[in-house]
């Protein structure tokens, strides 16, 4: 109870709710023709769908900040859908995006940084909300924390979050390793030294028990 308790505490750090207009990112794209005025209308229901997703993230962050985390929740996910009609795929050369169902559409870098964004602070945000839950789910918090690390291997509160989810789940080896990442970023930062030492406390009693048990089976 105390070690839960404490990683909530913990937590209150939130991103500052942000978002613009992205009409002025919207590149360029092809003229002349039917295939013009497709990738016109592709472009312009992409930036929509980004926007939307910016809206609703923001929502999100107004209701976690007035504690209603359960609409927060409802608010990311929603941002989440909206980013669904953006398939974002990574490459060494660039992403390259698709809208389902529409022309092939090529993203600026600044509306692909955007996306990235987006669904990085809403899997983040989500996060922060299941940890303010009486009963947490740390499985869906571990599963949300490695959606942020996918996009973002240094982030220092996935990292963190993900070791304390392992460690509730048991998976006493696992969380020591995102900790010591977590550790690495942070050196200094006592909420994770506190797990990291929990964690090494259960990791040593569960080695001691297995040693007793496999005395036990030899004598």
């Amino acid at each position: 109870m105390e070690a839960k308790q404490h990683s909530i505490k913990s937590l209150k750090s939130y991103p500052e709710a942000g978002g613009r207009s992205l009409a002025a990112a919207a590149g360029d794209v092809g003229v002349g023709g039917g295939g013009g005025s497709r990738a016109g209308s592709a472009q312009m229901e992409m930036e929509a769908n980004i926007q939307k997703a910016i809206d609703f993230k923001v929502e999100g962050h107004r209701c976690y900040k007035e504690k209603k985390f359960r609409e927060a929740i409802g608010k990311y996910h929603r941002a989440l859908l909206q980013l669904k009609g953006v398939h974002l795929v990574d490459g060494t050369s660039g992403s390259e995006v698709n809208l389902l169902s529409q022309a092939a559409v090529k993203l600026t870098e600044e509306q692909r940084r955007t996306v990235e964004i987006t669904e990085i602070e809403c899997y983040d945000s989500l996060t922060a909300c299941l940890l303010q839950s009486e009963l947490v789910n740390y499985e869906r918090v571990k599963e949300y924390c490695l959606k942020v690390l996918g996009h973002q291997r240094d982030h220092f509160k996935a990292m963190y979050r993900a070791g304390i989810a392992c460690y509730h789940l048991g998976d006493y080896e696992c969380a020591l390793r995102y900790l010591r990442d977590a550790k690495n970023r942070e050196p200094s930062d006592t909420n994770v030294l506190r797990y990291i030492q929990l964690t090494e406390m259960k990791m040593s009693r569960e080695g001691q028990r297995e040693r007793e048990s496999g005395k036990e089976a030899l004598g």
